[in-house]
């Protein structure tokens, strides 16, 4: 695998197990005085595990 690559699925995977950290300790996020609710973790949790696991697949082949 190319390191860009494998920097960008590391990048991918911390993010995705942030999220998915954040819905079990229910973490406040606070963007410019608005909090961001809960909820919005599941989608970012799914996407970014997704490209992650989608990329991990095309550098193997």
């Amino acid at each position: 695998m190319k390191p860009f690559t494998t920097v960008v699925t590391v990048v991918f995977s911390l993010i995705a197990v942030v999220h998915i950290l954040r819905l079990f300790f229910h973490w406040q996020v606070t963007v410019h005085g608005v909090i961001v609710p809960i909820w919005i973790s599941i989608p970012g949790f799914l996407i970014t595990g997704v490209l992650a696991i989608m990329l991990r697949r095309e550098a193997k082949k």
